[in-house]
């Protein structure tokens, strides 16, 4: 699915499909195949985490240093919330936690972005099975 974003002035998502999302920043687009961090000014990383089950307080207290206002959690490619307990140093920052799909996330993502808002997108991508060849 390609994605609009309203404001080209921010890293934006531009397209999303079963294992990927592709990351526009400054007129440099790059294809993410693997868990990802990004943020409205500019912060992107890697997020350690290959599916829904791995995730850790880790993952989430990895984002305060950035301060947004608001984290996005895409979850995959169906919602499922974090516990509570995985949340809490986000929680107790006043940082406020959405939880949505993969694909809502990087949706609502670029709208927050394209406003100037300070969010910030952990984005599980996980990892699409290559069909077994049979000889």
């Amino acid at each position: 699915m390609k994605l609009q974003p309203d404001n080209l002035d921010v890293q934006s998502i531009l397209g999303y499909g079963p294992g990927w999302i592709g990351l526009g920043n400054k007129g440099v687009a790059e294809k993410i195949e693997q868990s990802v961090v990004i943020g409205s000014r500019g912060e992107k990383f890697n997020w350690d985490c290959p599916n829904f089950e791995a995730l850790t307080t880790e993952h989430f207290s990895s984002i305060v240093r950035y301060q947004p206002e608001l984290v996005i959690f895409g979850s995959g490619s169906r919602l499922r919330f974090a516990h509570p307990a995985l949340l809490r140093t986000l929680i107790d920052q006043r940082i406020g936690v959405e939880t949505m799909d993969t694909l809502a996330a990087c949706r609502t993502y670029n709208i927050l972005a394209g406003e100037g808002r300070r969010v910030i997108a952990a984005l599980l991508i996980e990892t699409v099975p290559t069909p077994q060849r049979e000889d």
